[in-house]
């Protein structure tokens, strides 16, 4: 009697322990917050062809009217359609949403840009990385190491730091920065080279 209730304890426990890795798997979790019904538009394995094209340059206002630039990003919303997530995002016709505040952002300035050396690993398409490890101030790939630019550290929140494919594209607005694009998402960041290991 006390061999069957053992039993039956045991399938039981592993019954709600298979349900739970299935309720994880279904919601996106794998230690990270689910961003709801995610379209099939963004993400999934796309990869952009190219990165984004330049912003174009707005033109100069007159000296008297200058005033101090507000944040770009304040208050943005990147989910341009219903299920794309709220970080910026590629979409598949190679549409880069959020990536058009142009060299004017004082956010992505940087005194000494390609300090650490550029990236020579390779861009694009052709190139998938697989990440080895780290978090978002640190994290690498093939003896690459990278940094997350500090205004995009709420956009990858949800990236697995040591399994996520990323693709490194040339920023052409920003001195000093690439943009890692997140494969499994389709989200990407502003990422500074640290150098080889």
């Amino acid at each position: 009697m006390k061999q069957t209730v053992w039993l039956v304890s045991v399938l039981l426990l592993s019954c709600a322990f298979v349900a739970a890795q299935e309720k994880g798997r279904e919601s996106g979790s794998h230690g990270q917050q689910s961003r709801g019904q995610q379209s099939r538009d963004v993400g999934h394995g796309y990869v952009p062809s190219r990165g984004p094209k330049p912003t174009p340059s707005r033109p100069q206002s007159r000296p008297e009217a200058v005033h101090p630039a507000p944040n770009p990003q304040a208050n943005r919303n990147f989910a341009d359609k219903s299920g794309h997530p709220e970080a910026p995002h590629v979409h598949r016709n190679g549409q880069w949403v959020g990536h058009d505040t142009g060299r004017a952002d004082p956010r992505y300035h940087l005194d000494h840009p390609w300090e650490h050396g550029r990236f020579t690993g390779g861009f694009g398409k052709g190139h998938v990385w697989r990440l080895a490890g780290g978090g978002p101030s640190r994290f690498w790939f093939n003896g690459f190491y990278f940094s997350v630019a500090p205004p995009d550290l709420a956009y990858c929140g949800d990236w697995l730091w040591n399994s996520d494919q990323i693709v490194v594209y040339a920023d052409p607005d920003h001195d000093g920065w690439y943009l890692a694009y997140n494969v499994r998402l389709g989200t990407y960041v502003h990422v500074m080279f640290l150098g080889n290991g």
